[in-house]
């Protein structure tokens, strides 16, 4: 009976985890086929189709467009998340329970509604459509992100730590940068990567937000509107590639955190 119960485990482990990475091994390998079509049967592997996407110049615009994007609405959204973490944990604030729960809303809304109150937002403004207010609008739904985590990892320890400074005449900025950042740096760091693999593949947003200069996921979407070809394949592939790096890095500074 052990046996059929272990078998049955094993068995409704791969069942799941072929649901979810097949479709990715099926994209990464067709992105390395040799003909012009994604269908069976495979004919490669050949880096034909990489090679007509590092060739593609809007393709490559678009990547490094990406990468700003992430980059930077990623900086900023874990610099205000950590000092609203920061104001949070160590003053009492009135209303503070009703305060955080505001700063965590956007993870409970839709991107599309988020996008579209930014896009009637800035047009009322008259702020155009741009990479600019792409960005803003990754800060938007990254920023509680970054909150939330490292929020989460502020304790008592770490406000005694803060306190002896103080006594032995700190001023408060130099605790919150050469105390409080330091010790704080993991999830810091965790906040960051996670943000950037949040805004590196998101398309509503930027989709709403951007007109002539675009990130890759759009420019992914345009090829798409032409029917699946193995160079779509290929970028999808890259997209993942750059998540997967993103997410070890963040898991990384997790298991950096958990001796402390």
């Amino acid at each position: 009976m052990r046996a059929l119960v272990r078998i049955a485990s094993w068995l409704y482990a791969a069942a799941v985890y072929g649901f979810i990475f097949l479709p990715v091994v099926v994209l990464v390998l067709f992105s390395l086929q040799a003909t012009s079509f994604p269908i069976p049967p495979f004919t490669g592997p050949s880096l034909r189709w990489y090679d007509a996407v590092l060739a593609d110049t809007r393709l490559t615009s678009a990547l490094v467009n990406s990468l700003l994007v992430a980059a930077l609405s990623s900086a900023i959204a874990v610099t205000l998340g950590f000092l609203s973490a920061w104001g949070f944990a160590r003053f009492v604030l009135p209303g503070s329970a009703l305060l955080r729960g505001l700063i965590t809303l956007p993870l409970t809304v839709s991107y599309l509604i988020i996008g579209m109150g930014l896009l009637v937002l800035f047009n009322w403004a008259g702020v155009p459509k741009s990479l600019l207010a792409a960005g803003i609008g990754h800060v938007v739904i990254n920023l509680p992100l970054c909150f939330a985590i490292i929020y989460s990892q502020m304790g008592d320890h770490q406000i005694n730590i803060e306190r002896a400074a103080r006594d032995l005449g700190a001023p408060e900025w130099k605790v919150l940068l050469l105390i409080t950042v330091p010790v704080m740096a993991p999830a810091i760091f965790a906040g960051f990567f996670l943000s950037m693999t949040f805004s590196w593949d998101e398309f509503v947003i930027s989709f709403l937000l951007t007109r002539f200069d675009t990130t890759l996921p759009v420019e992914i979407w345009n090829l798409l509107r032409s029917g699946l070809n193995p160079k779509t394949n290929a970028v999808g592939s890259l997209v993942f590639a750059v998540s997967i790096v993103l997410v070890v890095l963040f898991e990384l500074m997790l298991l950096r955190r958990k001796p402390a």
